[in-house]
């Protein structure tokens, strides 16, 4: 699917704010609801829209201490990796989770309450994870720019 000039607004749209209604969507795109609706649909449909959420506050939430954890391991063999993706993903405070090029194998965004918390953290995973050479972690002192948009070219 190519995404015209109109598939491009409606997803900046709906990224910027999810609870707009169709009604709200068709008029700032210049259509009527029903062909606005299709294209929601196929943009669903095709992948594009993966779900849509609620981003809460980690402040309200208490939950405003962000460590960024950089991974080595000496074991690359298929099976640790399939243990080591479906533990590390069942950890609720893993925010974001990549494997990498460069010095490091893997890096996660981990998001708790504080250090003690992340302390415990941290025992749950080397204890959960063999194999792993060295464990790194780094922390936000401050958040400066923090987004879910996606740059829509061309909207």
């Amino acid at each position: 699917m190519s995404l015209d000039k109109i598939d491009r607004q409606l997803l900046s749209f709906l990224q910027n704010d999810g609870t707009l209604s169709l009604n709200d969507l068709a008029e700032r795109v210049n259509l009527t609801t029903t062909p606005c609706w299709k294209r929601l649909k196929k943009l669903e449909d095709e992948g594009y829209i993966e779900k849509r959420v609620a981003l809460l506050s980690a402040e309200k939430l208490d939950l405003s201490f962000i460590a960024f954890v950089q991974l080595k391991t000496s074991d690359h063999s298929e099976g640790w990796y399939h243990h080591f993706v479906t533990t590390v993903s069942d950890f609720p405070e893993v925010m974001e989770f990549y494997r990498m090029a460069g010095e490091y194998d893997y890096m996660m965004k981990v998001v708790v309450k504080d250090m003690k918390c992340f302390d415990e953290f941290y025992k749950r995973l080397v204890n959960s994870v063999r194999g792993l050479s060295n464990v790194t972690s780094t922390f936000a002192m401050e958040p400066i720019k923090y987004t879910t948009e996606l740059p829509i070219y061309g909207a």
